[in-house]
């Protein structure tokens, strides 16, 4: 192991900060950020998943930020097999990367590595798919968290495909699919902290609140409109997108798309807090903190 070499992982619910304090550890290191938000991989989506501003991917070299198109195939295996290539490349050159995202199972592939998926017979697919048009998505989100309660904290509630794609492999193995991220942990050629971003509960929902606002101000419901033809697309079951969708079949009010919006970021947030709490040996740092007090709290490390 190049125990000199360490991968930094900016942890934290969504709306917590966390590309702002990643650029600020990034130019302080002089390094680069591996971005591992599975949602802003998406070049498509500019407005609705927060990317890094113009102006902060121009201050720091980030990987991962709009590299592939909603129409393209991709996964965590493939996520984790470009972004370890990206990483032992930039460890060339540099002593310290940051690693930032709200993704769990992406930041997970990175640290730990994640276990080769294995193929799933189309009768067991067709089965649950079954069982998803029969007795909807309540079935689906029961039976996940009966069978994988780990995976059903931190997963999108709505977002059909996961949970599908969850429960073949539940099925079809006897195992948890939480557990292809925490077996045979693969062997990485380099050192990972976790910097745990904190925020009181009912301050982050408030800040969640008015980042909505500022995307639905910077255009998010004529982003939406321009990509709804695309709405069944896995890539577009994101919150910000479907709740338009469902406005523009007119099946609910304006109003009603912004305030699911709202409650569905928060929701996410909440699952993301339970989630980052396994990080046991995380350091914690307050949304607040300014620089001199986070570099403070990172002394051992750095």
């Amino acid at each position: 192991m190049m125990t000199n070499k360490k991968l930094i992982y900016i942890a934290g619910p969504t709306g917590i900060g966390k590309t702002d304090i990643s650029i600020i550890l990034a130019k302080k290191l002089k390094t680069e950020i591996i971005s591992c938000d599975s949602r802003q991989f998406y070049k498509e989506l500019k407005i609705g998943t927060s990317p890094p501003t113009e102006k902060q991917l121009s201050e720091v070299n980030h990987y991962f930020i709009h590299n592939k198109s909603i129409h393209d195939i991709y996964n965590v295996g493939l996520y984790e097999k470009e972004a370890i290539k990206a990483i032992n490349e930039l460890f060339n050159k540099k002593d310290n990367i940051i690693l930032v995202g709200g993704s769990g199972l992406y930041a997970d592939s990175i640290i730990y590595g994640i276990d080769d998926f294995p193929d799933i017979p189309v009768i067991i697919r067709e089965k649950i798919i079954e069982q998803y048009n029969s007795k909807g998505i309540e079935h689906i989100q029961n039976r996940l968290k009966s069978l994988d309660p780990e995976y059903y904290n931190e997963v999108d509630l709505n977002n059909t495909y996961r949970m599908i794609r969850a429960l073949e492999i539940i099925e079809y193995t006897n195992n948890k699919f939480s557990s292809y991220r925490t077996n045979n942990r693969k062997q990485r050629d380099f050192e990972s902290h976790i910097i745990l971003i904190e925020c009181e509960r009912k301050k982050l929902y408030s800040r969640i609140n008015k980042r909505v606002d500022l995307m639905l101000k910077a255009g998010l419901e004529e982003e939406a409109y321009n990509l709804k033809e695309y709405k069944d697309l896995n890539t577009l079951n994101t919150v910000g997108y479907k709740e338009f969708f469902t406005y523009f079949e007119n099946k609910i009010s304006y109003s009603e798309a912004v305030e699911k919006i709202k409650q569905n970021s928060r929701n996410y947030a909440k699952r993301q807090i339970t989630w980052l709490k396994k990080y046991k040996n995380s350091i914690k740092i307050n949304y607040n903190d300014d620089t001199k007090s986070i570099f403070k709290k990172l002394n051992n490390i750095l």
